[in-house]
């Protein structure tokens, strides 16, 4: 089990996680691939029933369209045995499902014309072949950024169903992500002025058998995490919530980064990620490496020694990437050529505009500060 220092955050956050492990008001930046086009932006509102809250978005896509790019995924991406498993969940949705993504899938199907199994089995697939590259870091004034590239197959279906969401409660934007129409669950993610989160893929095999195993033990998907978890208890640091209490927001609920960090290095999901991130403050950004049941490595920035940046893509940090899949070394080349002193929101999505890091199955790109939250950025990518 490799380990990071975790004393970074302070003792109090140290202590909890030892015990785990055995300006606003900026315009977005001005991005020097000005050809990249910036995706729709859409206000979802918590105010309003989980079974209504999407229908403003979906009334802006071609239901057409969604019912043939939502087909194609699912048969080409979701096993034939997978069908047969899950697609009788639908019958019971609220016994596997907790609100509000039982309400919101319900509400999406009735909207799109859609089965209820087909979009629960669309949910999964999209949790099961995110190819990422997520880097994390800080300049020498202190200010954290928070860079990632999504990778995925179908590019050309998923380019068009790439949305920046606004999710408004009373007014206010609670928390703002990127997703996928008919996803409901985020890779990525900003609570203004808190914390910046993004997900990527741990390959560790048997993904499909481990991930039905475990959802229908009702861990909770690796994407819907980062929307929703309860506050940890902290009066009890081995309480492990059960898949049904997970009813409120990391991104609404969760009151500050250590308490993000926490909840999302302890709470059961049903398969292996990297969970990268970020803080409004100096020094706050890590990589937590998971496993359904817990974490297996919190890898924080340490600047004072020199690690100003994290890089992860989709392999233990602490082995090399397979030769077939190497984004990491051309990443870290490109963050040392930068510099700690030039890097910036634009400086780290030229990064992430490096090939290989930029590939022929990179859907977007995001860049985001929780300190800077209206300079969150996204766009979708082509590799010109």
């Amino acid at each position: 089990m490799a380990w990071g220092r975790v004393g970074l955050w302070g003792a109090a956050l140290g202590v909890l996680l030892a015990l785990l492990l055995p300006r606003d008001g900026a315009p977005a930046p001005a991005l020097a691939a000005s050809s990249a086009a910036a995706p729709v932006l859409c206000n979802v509102s918590l105010d309003s029933p989980p079974e209504r809250r999407w229908e403003p978005v979906l009334s802006q896509f071609d239901p057409v369209f969604l019912r043939s790019a939502a087909e194609r995924i699912i048969d080409e991406t979701v096993p034939k045995w997978v069908h047969a498993v899950l697609r009788p969940i639908a019958e019971k949705l609220d016994d596997y499902v907790p609100q509000p993504f039982a309400g919101e899938i319900r509400g999406m199907c009735k909207s799109v014309g859609v089965k209820v199994g087909d979009l629960l089995l669309l949910n999964l697939a999209y949790e099961s072949t995110a190819f990422c590259t997520s880097i994390i870091a800080q300049d020498d004034n202190g200010n954290i950024y928070h860079g990632r590239n999504l990778d995925y197959h179908f590019r050309d279906v998923l380019s068009k169903l790439t949305i920046d969401v606004n999710f408004v409660k009373n007014g206010k934007v609670v928390y703002k992500g990127t997703t996928f129409l008919g996803y409901v669950g985020l890779w990525t993610g900003q609570r203004p002025y808190k914390f910046t989160i993004s997900g990527d893929e741990r390959d560790v095999g048997t993904w499909w058998e481990n991930a039905v195993a475990a959802f229908l033990n009702r861990n909770s998907p690796v994407s819907w995490l980062i929307r929703t978890v309860r506050r940890p208890n902290f009066l009890n640091p081995f309480y492990t919530p059960h898949y049904r209490s997970l009813t409120e927001n990391t991104l609404s609920e969760a009151e500050d980064f250590e308490t993000a960090a926490l909840t999302l290095a302890k709470t059961p999901i049903i398969a292996s990620v990297y969970y990268i991130i970020g803080g409004a403050a100096a020094r706050q950004g890590a990589v937590i490496t998971r496993k359904r049941r817990g974490p297996v490595d919190i890898w924080p920035l340490d600047p004072l020694a020199g690690a100003w940046y994290r890089v992860e893509t989709n392999y233990d940090h602490w082995k090399a990437p397979p030769p077939s899949d190497d984004r990491r070394t051309p990443a870290i080349k490109a963050m040392n050529a930068t510099g700690q002193r030039n890097i910036n929101l634009e400086s780290l999505y030229q990064v992430l505009s490096t090939k290989p890091v930029l590939n022929n199955y990179t859907v977007y790109t995001t860049v985001m500060s929780a300190a800077f939250p209206q300079k969150y950025t996204t766009r979708i990518r082509t590799l010109e």
